[in-house]
Parts: C-alpha cells; sequence; structure tokens
C-alpha cells in the first residue's frame, strides 16, 4: 500500500477533476467533502471575538443570541448546508438550541435559544456546499 502526503492539493478547473475513493465502490468529489467556511466566536464579548475561523470575513452580534456570521468568499446559491453549535465551554449538561434565522450566499444568522435567546461562551458555525 503506497501513501501521499501533501501540504496543498489543487484542483483542475471543475470540482469533479478531483475524486478519492473508498474502497471499491464509493467514489466523491474531494473539494465536494470540505468545509468551505467554519467559525469558532466567544458570543459572550462584545462584538463577538472571533477566536478562529476559515473563509469567514467578519461576525456581528445582533443581539442577545442573534449572530450574522459573513463568507469572505460567497456559496454558489443558498442551498448550503450550515451546521450551527452554541455550549458553556463546559462539561456541565445542556440544552441550548441554535436556531438559522437566515441564509443567503453571503451570510447564515444564527439564534441561540431556550425560551429567550441568550448568549454562550462557544458559538461554533461551519458550512457545506458549493463555492461560487
Amino acid at each position: 500500500m503506497s501513501e501521499i502526503k501533501v501540504d496543498t492539493l489543487t484542483g483542475k478547473t471543475t470540482a469533479n477533476d478531483i475524486t478519492v475513493t473508498a474502497g471499491a465502490t464509493a467514489t466523491m468529489s474531494l473539494e465536494q467533502g470540505l468545509v468551505k467556511a467554519w467559525v469558532n466566536f466567544n458570543g459572550l464579548t462584545s462584538g463577538t471575538t472571533i477566536r478562529d475561523s476559515f473563509n469567514v470575513s467578519s461576525n456581528i452580534d445582533n443581539a442577545a443570541g442573534d449572530y450574522t456570521t459573513t463568507f469572505t468568499n460567497a456559496m454558489g446559491n443558498a442551498n448550503f448546508s450550515p451546521n450551527s453549535f452554541a455550549g458553556t465551554g463546559t462539561v456541565t449538561p445542556q440544552t441550548s438550541s441554535q436556531n438559522l434565522a437566515g441564509i443567503s450566499t453571503t451570510t447564515i444568522r444564527t439564534q441561540t435559544y431556550i425560551g429567550s435567546a441568550f448568549d454562550r461562551a462557544y458559538t461554533m458555525n461551519q458550512v457545506h456546499g458549493d463555492l461560487a
């Protein structure tokens, strides 16, 4: 069995030119399987301090537990799949819901909500889909 290690893998002009084959039957486009944007931010601080991110130009605190994340590079359409999570950063059990409040090719708006909106110390978003 051979192993290839690279720092950067660049595709051709279309997303389907690079493929990864798992076993004998499953093939997927490598570029399709990658996260296109993600952010980890502190929702308790004024201005939502971004801890780390990829393809995110800004994060806005609209109100308590209400955030808008703006992408550096737009998505191809608004039918992408965003995933969000909010928590305290401790092992204390919690039931906080992260709701999708708005979506466009350049932003997602999320709200942390349990009966009413509130801020959490750890709020994270991931986006899967096609870039423009």
